[in-house]
């Protein structure tokens, strides 16, 4: 069964076609990786489906109800939480009150003592390496990533949009990126992921649509995808 559908989807600024004329579908409980070179337009259709920057065309159904054109937060109240490829969390704020943001203001109202709790629980769960009374102005890259993450997470979302979370990380923060990422889908969240790092894509990914040039030129199982002559040309060139 789907849970998230794009119909022909295209997103214009100005005269630039960042995004033409994509559907796209995905399944409850599976991965699916959005990829594709640099400037394919992927961050463009996350944007586009999560109601930040909506379609200039097309249509996008969530759970069969049409959301197009919703406002992120609107998004968010129905179920769909997402990571951003730079985080920006409330650089003033702590880590917890930062997640705090997420508790009180997503899909499920939480009195303020469940709530702490409920903050805690996502911080533990996502491995975060820093105390919660960490000023967020003060965290380095990986602590970002793991914080944005939890606030997603709190969030208590249906569906997660994952924007190159992966990226920047060590040999072995990926793997425990891989991990987290896995433990989440057990959890019976179906998550979205623009990634680059194959390692990751072909170790989380169910199935794969890749755009080039905003255009969707392959869809379907990961290894059968990865192995598509026009996918290895869009990444390596066509002598390779």
């Amino acid at each position: 069964m789907k849970i998230l559908e794009a119909k022909h989807v295209s997103k214009l600024f100005g005269g630039l076609v960042a995004i033409n004329n994509v559907s796209l579908q995905v399944g409850k409980g599976e991965i699916l990786g959005l990829i594709g070179p640099n400037g394919a337009g992927k961050t463009t259709l996350l944007n586009a489906m999560a109601g930040l920057n909506p379609p200039s065309t097309g249509s996008v159904f969530f759970n069969e109800k049409d959301v197009t054109g919703l406002t992120p937060e609107k998004m968010c109240h129905l179920g769909l939480a997402r990571t951003f490829q730079i985080p920006r969390p409330f650089p003033k704020m702590t880590v917890l009150e930062n997640v705090m943001v997420s508790t009180v203001f997503g899909k499920k109202i939480h009195r303020k003592t469940d709530a702490v709790r409920h903050c805690r629980r996502m911080l533990e769960y996502v491995e975060f390496p820093a105390t919660e009374d960490t000023v967020s102005e003060t965290l380095n890259a990986v602590q970002l990533k793991r914080l944005d993450l939890a606030r997603a997470l709190a969030s208590e979302p249906n569906l997660l949009f994952l924007d190159e979370l992966a990226s920047g990380l060590t040999e072995g923060e990926l793997k425990e990126m891989i991990a987290i990422i896995s433990k989440i889908r057990d959890k019976g969240v179906t998550i979205v992921m623009v990634e680059h790092i194959m390692q990751v894509i072909m170790n989380l990914c169910d199935r794969l649509v890749v755009l080039q040039f905003g255009n969707k030129i392959a869809d379907g199982l990961t290894n059968d995808v990865a192995q598509d002559p026009a996918v290895m040309e869009a990444y390596f060139g066509a002598e390779e």
